[in-house]
């Protein structure tokens, strides 16, 4: 878990609650974790699941792994420590979403379960779902979207 740096913050309680939220919108937050190799189909289920929902008035939201390293963690590389900071930046957000009562898709590699953990521990009992997306390796390599099997089969990662 990332040490916290700053020693002048205050935790702000809000006037609406994460209960008003829910009633409001009709049902609780939550956050359904997609994880899986490249080119498994976690964002295209991720996706799929957030049509449906927002089709039947569900507020939603979908955080993509690609998405997210070309914003808000674009100084982040791919070392297990850099990894691990991707997916606790990505859980705090995910739980900013569950809190204001929203249904949010992630679709994140996530390879580290203790990384998971740490996100499932941010969240109320029932609310982080985990989803493992399979598929054949050979399925994978055959979409390879990133390119990533290739470089790997190449020596290059």
């Amino acid at each position: 878990m990332a040490e916290q740096k700053a020693t002048n913050v205050t935790w702000h309680a809000h006037n609406i609650t994460r209960e008003d939220r829910q009633k409001l919108n009709g049902h609780r937050g939550a956050v359904l974790w997609f994880t899986g190799l490249s080119g498994c189909g976690k964002s295209t289920i991720a996706n799929a699941v957030d049509q449906i929902l927002h089709e039947r008035g569900v507020h939603t939201f979908v955080l993509d792994g690609d998405n997210i390293r070309m914003g808000l963690n674009k100084n982040l590389g791919f070392t297990p420590e850099d990894r691990t900071e991707n997916i606790r930046r990505i859980g705090e957000v995910a739980k900013l979403f569950a809190d204001a009562a929203t249904i949010v898709s992630t679709a994140f590699i996530s390879p580290y379960k203790a990384d998971r953990d740490l996100v499932r521990g941010l969240m109320p009992q029932g609310e982080f779902i985990e989803i493992l997306v399979e598929a054949s390796l050979e399925t994978c390599e055959s979409r390879d979207p990133k390119g990533l099997y290739k470089k790997a089969r190449a020596g290059e990662i």
